[in-house]
């Protein structure tokens, strides 16, 4: 296994071995994966589960047996098309023409595209729009791009961040920054955004949901560092950031999104990626 590191030593090193283990020994019979051992793999985390290997650039166990567990699973759901599709093709796996005509359905339908509707468990009322922009550019869909893009910037406040009814977060702007660049909009005239989302860095490290907040959380510092990066902006206080995130790592080799939570495969991911945007692991 070629596990590579930047200038961090054996603490990278012992980062990383101890995250492959997390993964690999969550991994269930049928392939797929699961961040709680001795539950059903589902889509999300299977997704996650390879998308942190290829990350470290480690080999995939089983790897059959986990596509085609993407390729069996049947959820009517953009959420599960999403990560079935991001699972293969992050493999080199085809996507089957059953699930791309069914995508391509869905994406005709426009029910993704305009929608606001929040639960309790989505991160941002513009996920589904983001979701339905990468499927559709991950399997070459054509979409109305100007028309998706007008809408998303309706939600643009004055403070320069994203979010319904007037009200900014990090969540919001990042699903908007990250579909308009999808888009290919010119993010260079959003200064205003780049504004709001330093508003929300901390000195002492992390990025809050809004710039009033104290607490930092392991998914508001993904969002925050990714969309800067979107717009090759770098965070203000790299050193204080990656110490938080390495507080974040459980003993089983798993983060949690604070220094208190349960390690789950989707804030290893948003560590991974932001421990290797800061640097301390080699790009």
């Amino acid at each position: 296994m070629n596990r590579l590191v930047e200038g961090s030593g054996n603490n990278a090193q012992l980062l990383i071995n101890k995250v492959i283990d997390y993964v690999v020994n969550r991994q269930n019979e049928d392939g797929g994966y699961t961040f709680c051992q001795g539950t059903e793999s589902g889509a999300q985390d299977t997704y996650y589960g390879l998308a942190i290997l290829n990350s470290l650039k480690t080999g995939l166990p089983n790897v059959q047996k986990t596509i085609r567990f993407l390729n069996e699973l049947d959820l009517d759901s953009i959420y599960s098309d999403y990560y079935i599709v991001k699972g293969l093709l992050l493999w080199g796996a085809k996507v089957s023409e059953n699930l791309r005509e069914r995508i391509v359905a869905r994406l005709s339908s426009k029910v993704y595209f305009g929608s606001v509707e929040v639960f309790s468990e989505v991160s941002s009322e513009f996920i589904t729009t983001f979701m339905a922009l990468e499927l559709a550019n991950m399997l070459k869909i054509n979409v109305r791009t100007q028309e998706v893009a007008d809408w998303l910037l309706n939600f643009r406040n004055g403070d320069g961040g994203f979010g319904t009814q007037g009200q900014s977060n990090i969540n919001s702007t990042y699903y908007a920054i990250a579909s308009l660049n999808l888009l290919k909009q010119n993010l260079k005239e959003m200064r205003e955004t780049v504004t709001f989302v330093r508003a929300c860095e901390k000195p002492y490290g992390g990025f809050t949901v809004i710039p009033m907040n104290l607490t930092q959380y392991m998914e508001h510092t993904y969002y925050g560092v990714t969309t800067l990066n979107l717009f090759n902006e770098q965070t203000q206080y790299p050193s204080q950031t990656i110490d938080f995130v390495l507080k974040c790592q459980n003993k089983n080799g798993g983060f949690a999104r604070s220094e208190l939570g349960i390690s789950t495969f989707e804030n290893t991911f948003q560590a991974v990626s932001v421990l290797r945007k800061l640097g301390f692991l080699s790009p």
